[in-house]
């Protein structure tokens, strides 16, 4: 972990207990499917990105994504079925990228995919 917050009281080991899968940079898509740094290309049903301390979203190739934050009801991308935001300063609130308030705004797209 060269760059970004530390995982402050977060075990590597706990992390792969839960099924966390910790992989190099991802590079590109090869087949529809994540090219990772190392060369690997991982067959995965989702991709949790963590941007460090700016976000990029360079990496989306969407209509209405342009690099900046995709316009966003709470996390709820509108104009892209199927993309939801969470983690990003003032999603909500002020605690939105913290851990004490990231559950609710979770737990708000959680509900909003179980109704799609």
């Amino acid at each position: 972990m060269a760059k970004g917050e530390p995982l402050v009281g977060t075990k590597p080991k706990d992390l792969a207990a839960a099924g966390v899968e910790r992989v190099p940079r991802l590079t590109g898509v090869r087949d529809g499917l994540p090219l990772l740094e190392d060369g690997r290309v991982i067959d995965t049903a989702n991709v949790i990105w963590a941007t460090g301390f700016r976000p990029d979203y360079s990496w989306v190739d969407l209509p209405s994504v342009d690099g900046d934050v995709p316009a966003h009801d709470r996390g709820v991308v509108s104009e892209e079925p199927g993309l939801y935001l969470v983690g990003l300063k003032f999603l909500y609130a002020l605690s939105s990228s913290q851990v004490h308030g990231v559950g609710r705004d979770a737990a708000r797209v959680a509900a909003a995919i179980a109704n799609r």
